[in-house]
């Protein structure tokens, strides 16, 4: 249960780390990104299934088939 809830801590903070700073340096480090640049676009979070197909996994269109990513 304790490896559970550390993994389920490491995802979250990896997570919250990826949305607030989600800009890059020449290096590779994130950095908070300038006033005027577009923001990333997100990809949807998607899930496969057993059979190898693509669903949405979250929001409005959860379950529904979509492309799957590359």
């Amino acid at each position: 249960m304790i490896r559970t809830f550390a993994a389920l801590s490491i995802t979250a903070l990896m997570a919250t780390s990826l949305v607030a700073a989600p800009c890059r340096d020449a290096k590779g480090k994130f950095t908070a990104c300038p006033k005027g640049a577009p923001a990333a676009a997100a990809a949807p979070a998607v899930n496969k299934d057993a059979k190898g197909r693509c669903h949405v996994a979250s929001g409005p269109k959860k379950g529904q088939l979509t492309k799957c990513p590359k």
